[in-house]
């Protein structure tokens, strides 16, 4: 099969890991797999390299200040839509990952990660058509698949992530890494990705203060923010969250986008990683650091208990978030339970279920 995967950025959010290993995995099966992007930021390639056997085509994106955020998700669509037109009778398959890259590639296959509320009209209706017009949705958790049949009336067909956990793993055996980011950070707690209302970074914030303020022992303990790009323009968030930061006097770190070769030893160096997002796909940034012997608090939401199990501290409130972090820095529990986890989610499982799910449709 010829096989269109689409997504809307270069940069390391949790929809664009999943579509590179996707398309690796899927190319390793002989499949002729082409990925289709927005070039943003000048970006002619993606944050990572990619596996040759993959076809990468990043469309020129070029940055505008004056418009707003709605303005440019149109633009995007536009953009991307134009260019790939040219293109898309070639394939077989055209599956995007995103509501942008979905608007654009009508009549497509969507996989929705998770689902989302927007204030900004255009998003809005954006991720609405995503979910309604696509032909066919795989869902990657059964609570998300369970939540678009209870809003839409679809029943999308469930597969599941995988993650690199060797690589991962591997981070947590590169002594010279993580002596690199204890010397620069510290003790840390890490958090992955941007500064979002979805990533409940204010939560966080006030668990990670509370937690400082209230234990000795975490008084040199940061807050990192690690890699990842922030969704859209969430500007009044973030100035939220860096007002409060300064208001509680703490010590926040964040990276900005990460070279790829930084990431596993980030994530193994950490003394947890902190998953408090209000709203979840999956949950792959903590599989990954399960993989690599770190423990994880997260939110309490139903598609993480589908996820990870008994594997991982759940909270809910930033006082019951401190608790939980306070408990597995001073007493890590077993990793053992957390790394088998992750080493059973495999790419190349995920490719397998992909090609029998286009094969049937």
């Amino acid at each position: 099969m010829r096989i269109a995967l689409l997504t809307y950025s270069t940069r390391p959010r949790g929809g664009v890991v999943h579509t590179l290993a996707l398309a690796e995995a899927l190319a390793a099966l002989g499949e002729d797999v082409h990925v289709w992007t927005l070039g943003r930021h000048g970006d002619t390639a993606f944050f990572r390299p990619v596996d040759p056997a993959v076809t990468v085509h990043a469309v020129p994106f070029e940055a505008r200040d004056d418009e707003s955020v709605g303005e440019r998700i149109v633009r995007s669509i536009d953009v991307l839509r134009a260019a790939f037109a040219q293109q898309r009778d070639g394939y077989d398959i055209v599956h995007a990952q995103d509501c942008i890259s979905a608007n654009a590639a009508l009549p497509c296959i969507r996989t929705i990660h998770h689902l989302d509320h927007f204030t900004t009209p255009q998003l809005a209706a954006c991720h609405e058509k995503a979910v309604v017009e696509p032909y066919a949705r795989i869902c990657v958790s059964q609570s998300v698949a369970d939540e678009v049949a209870d809003g839409w009336g679809f029943t999308p067909t469930v597969i599941p992530n995988g993650v690199d956990a060797a690589r991962f793993a591997a981070g947590a055996s590169d002594a010279a890494g993580r002596e690199a980011w204890r010397a620069r950070l510290g003790r840390y707690v890490l958090a992955l990705g941007g500064i979002e209302p979805r990533k409940g970074s204010l939560d966080l914030l006030e668990a990670y203060a509370a937690l400082r303020s209230s234990d000795p022992s975490q008084a040199d303990l940061t807050l990192v923010f690690g890699g990842g790009e922030t969704l859209f323009d969430y500007r009044d968030y973030r100035a939220a969250f860096d007002a409060r930061a300064r208001e509680l006097d703490v010590p926040v770190v964040i990276t900005g986008v990460l070279e790829e070769d930084e990431l596993p030893s980030l994530v193994a160096e950490a003394g947890a990683l902190a998953m408090v997002s209000t709203k979840e796909g999956f949950g792959l940034a903590a599989l990954e650091a399960l993989a690599a012997g770190v423990p994880v608090v997260a939110r309490d939401l139903p598609v993480l208990r589908e996820v990870f199990g008994e594997t991982v501290a759940y909270a809910t409130t930033p006082a019951e978030i401190s608790l939980a972090l306070g408990k597995i820095l001073d007493t890590p529990p077993d990793p053992t339970g957390g790394r088998d986890l992750a080493a059973g989610y495999t790419w190349a499982r995920a490719a397998r279920a992909h090609r029998e799910f286009y094969s049937r449709i």
